[in-house]
C-alpha cells in the first residue's frame, strides 16, 4: 500500500504539526486533521486543503494512516485508546484491522512499547518516528526522522517521512526512536548549559558574549546552541527558539528514564533534570527553553550547593 495514495489523519497541529501538515498538504497527501483547538484548526485550513475530522473514532475509520504529533505519551494513548483504554470516542475505535497509527511525538519510550501491545490486539501496527530539528526543520522538511518499529513498517512510511524530513533512520525495535529522541536532546541539553556557563564566565572576564560565541563557533567547543541558538534567540532576548521549557523537561525526564531502566551511570543526565526541572517551575512550562540562560546568569556561584567542607 503507497500511503501517498491514502487519506492520512493528522493529529496535532500545533508550533511542530502545523509544519509538519503543511508540508504533507503541499505534497499532496489527503489529509483529515484534528486538534483540541478549533482556532488553529480555522488557522491550519485556511491555507491547506484538509479535510477536518468530526470525531477521533470518525479520524480512524476513514484514514489507512493515523499520525500523531501531540505534547507526550500519555495523551497520545488517550488519543488512540480512550480513557483506561476504553476505546470509547478514540481513535482505534474506528480504525480497520492492517491500519497504522505513526507517532512523531516525544513520547516514553516504555509505553510506547506498551501501547504497541495494545494496538496489536486489535490489528492495528504502531511505529515511533519522533523528529529532530525544531519548527524551523519542519518548515523546510529536512527534519531527522527516527523511526522504531519493524523494518517493513519503516520502508513503508519512507514516502511519506520523505515529504517531512531529510535525514531519515530506522532506529531500531519498536520505542527505539522515542528513545534515541530523548536521549539526543539531553545531549543537546548538555552543551546548551555547558555554553552558556561558559559565555556567562567569559563576559564576567570582560569579554564581549558575541565574541565568545563567534570563537566557539570556529573552534571545538561548537555545538546546536552556539549555532543555532545564541546569537538568534539569547544575546537577541527574543526567547522564541519554539521549544518549550515544559516540553524540554519533559524529553529530559524521559532521557533519565532510559539510563535508569538500562542501570547506566547518569550523574550529568540527573543534574541536567534538576536544573531544567527548577527551570521549569521557575520560569513556567510555556517558557522558551533558551531562557534557561536568564538563570544561568542571574545565579551567583554554583547552582548546586557547595560540599560540606572537612574540619
Amino acid at each position: 500500500m503507497n500511503l501517498l495514495s491514502e487519506k492520512i489523519g493528522f493529529i496535532g497541529i500545533g508550533a511542530m504539526g502545523a509544519p509538519m501538515a503543511g508540508n504533507l498538504a503541499r505534497a499532496g497527501v489527503k489529509l483529515m486533521i484534528h486538534d483540541a483547538d478549533a482556532n488553529r484548526i480555522a488557522k491550519f485550513t485556511s491555507s491547506h486543503a484538509a479535510e477536518v475530522a468530526t470525531s477521533l473514532a470518525g479520524l480512524g475509520q476513514a484514514c489507512a494512516a493515523v499520525i500523531t504529533m501531540l505534547p507526550d505519551g500519555k495523551i497520545v494513548r488517550k488519543v488512540l485508546c480512550g480513557e483506561r483504554d476504553g476505546f470509547e470516542n478514540c481513535v482505534a475505535a474506528g480504525m480497520k484491522q492492517g491500519a497504522l497509527v505513526i507517532d512523531m511525538s516525544s513520547s516514553s519510550p516504555v509505553g510506547t512499547r506498551e501501547l504497541g501491545g495494545v494496538l496489536a490486539k486489535r490489528g492495528i501496527a504502531l511505529t515511533d518516528a519522533p523528529v529532530s530539528g525544531g519548527v524551523k526543520r519542519a518548515l523546510d522538511a529536512s527534519l531527522a526522522i527516527m523511526a522504531g518499529g519493524d523494518a517493513a513498517l519503516f520502508e513503508r512510511c519512507k514516502p511519506l517521512f520523505e515529504k517531512l524530513g531529510k535525514q531519515l533512520f530506522h532506529a531500531g525495535p519498536l520505542g527505539a526512536g522515542h528513545a534515541v529522541k530523548a536521549l539526543n536532546n539531553y545531549v543537546s541539553v548538555a552543551g546548551m548549559i555547558a555554553a552558556c556557563e561558559a559565555v556567562v564566565a567569559g563576559s564576567r572576564f570582560g569579554l564581549k558574549p558575541e565574541t565568545i560565541v563567534d570563537i566557539l563557533n570556529a573552534s571545538s567547543g561548537m555545538n546546536n546552541t552556539t549555532q543555532n541558538k545564541f546569537r538568534q534567540f539569547i544575546l537577541s532576548g527574543t526567547w522564541k527558539a519554539g521549544f518549550t521549557m515544559g516540553l524540554m523537561a519533559k524529553d529530559l525526564r524521559t532521557a533519565l528514564e532510559v539510563t535508569t531502566a538500562t542501570g547506566t551511570a547518569d550523574p550529568m543526565a540527573r543534574q541536567c533534570v534538576e536544573m531544567w526541572n527548577a527551570a521549569e517551575q521557575k520560569l513556567g512550562s510555556s517558557a522558551d527553553h533558551t531562557e534557561i540562560f536568564r538563570l544561568i546568569e542571574a545565579a551567583q556561584g554554583s547552582l548546586q550547593p557547595a560540599p560540606a567542607q572537612r574540619k
